[in-house]
């Protein structure tokens, strides 16, 4: 098939997570022609049950494939030929509960359509445009040369759409926003937008540091963990799995729901209650540090599930930011639904929701793959 063919075809969407295989269609016009989801508990699905999928769908002119961790590697999105793919297995270890999943979704809609060519978009590149200022961390030499340890960042996917689509609905040039990006889901980043570029982000070396999350601690002092190694006898499995699993929200108030969290918070329930309060002092703290990067600030976007349906976190986070000239609209705050300015009128910083459309990220960065070849 042409490029120009290939182009103004359909992007089907392939986003493999831990517990679930995400597919979207993307006609030309940017509409979800074709939307599924099928179980993929610990990263494994059904092959048949894609297999069926696939038959429903119309014209497909490029597979685009969220890929977690490009590692220094991978700094675009990129056509997936068969280096390209065991260069991607080697990165497996930077992100063990998405990459193996994203790779076996990879490998089997390959076979099921081999003749349509297949785009690694990644979640990191987008920050990979961060100064060395910025993604250095102050360790021995040896270990960020021998291992490559620095801060990646990601959600770059997220990031990316949220801060373009912030310009579209303030009708600014992109080039000249200064925009804090804030992804607040399961898992949760910040990224410094300046002119469409990453310039600074609080996920790390891995998707653990940085804010409060669900079930994920964030940023803790490191001489934790040795402290609890020696004096309370755990092993480097077990704090592992406490900070993954049973840390960020689910640690501090018993669930890792932050409706079920807000609800009890409401209710009177103090450990509820100190949980959104250490949510929030985290967040608008590392929201403080982005627009410190960016040398001052004219957005903030809210995306993610928590970011766009979570009124109460916005408009405790805009509470405290007001003296980055930020002002919330605490009506329009309270009944947004969808893409809205939640800014009280004449706000210095505005304060955005916008949907999270990763999907719509990787058709465009598909797209351009295939116009520009590279």
């Amino acid at each position: 098939m042409e490029v120009a063919l290939l182009i103004d075809a359909g992007v089907f969407v392939v986003n493999a997570g831990s517990s679930s295989l995400k597919l979207r269609l993307i006609d030309q016009a940017d509409e979800v022609a074709f939307d599924a989801e099928l179980s993929a508990e610990h990263g494994r699905f059904d092959r048949h049950e894609l297999a069926d999928a696939l038959t429903s769908l119309n014209t497909v002119g490029a597979v685009g494939h969220r890929i977690v961790h490009g590692g220094t590697t991978f700094t675009r999105p990129v056509l997936i030929d068969s280096t390209v793919r065991t260069r991607l297995e080697s990165l497996s270890s930077l992100a063990p509960l998405h990459q193996p999943p994203a790779l076996a979704a990879l490998d089997v809609i390959g076979d099921l359509l081999a003749d349509v060519p297949a785009i690694a978009c990644f979640d990191t590149a987008f920050h990979a445009s961060i100064p060395e200022a910025a993604a250095t961390y102050a360790i021995p030499a040896e270990w960020r040369e021998r291992h490559a340890i620095r801060r990646y960042g990601f959600h770059g996917l997220s990031h990316a759409y949220a801060a373009r689509r912030a310009a579209q609905m303030l009708d600014r040039p992109l080039d000249e926003l200064r925009i804090v990006t804030c992804h607040l889901g399961a898992g949760a980043s910040l990224a410094a937008v300046r002119g469409g570029t990453s310039i600074d982000t609080t996920m790390g070396f891995t998707p653990l540091e940085g804010l409060v999350m669900a079930t994920r601690s964030g940023t803790i002092d490191p001489g934790i963990i040795p402290w609890l190694q020696r004096h309370a006898g755990l092993a480097v499995g077990e704090i592992a799995d406490a900070l993954e699993h049973r840390s960020g929200l689910a640690g501090l108030a018993g669930t890792s729901d932050m409706r079920e969290v807000i609800a009890a918070m409401d209710a009177g329930d103090v450990d509820a209650r100190l949980a959104i309060d250490v949510y929030v002092h985290r967040l608008c703290g590392s929201i403080g540090a982005m627009a410190a990067s960016l040398e001052g600030l004219d957005v903030i976007v809210f995306t993610g599930r928590v970011g766009e349906r979570a009124a109460t976190i916005r408009e405790s986070a805009a509470r405290r930011l007001r003296f980055l000239g930020a002002e919330l609209n605490v009506r329009t705050n309270a009944t947004v639904a969808g893409d809205a300015d939640v800014s009280s009128p004449g706000a210095a910083v505005r304060i955005l929701v916008v949907e999270s459309r990763e999907d719509l990220e990787i058709a465009r960065q598909v797209r351009e793959v295939l116009r520009t070849g590279a």
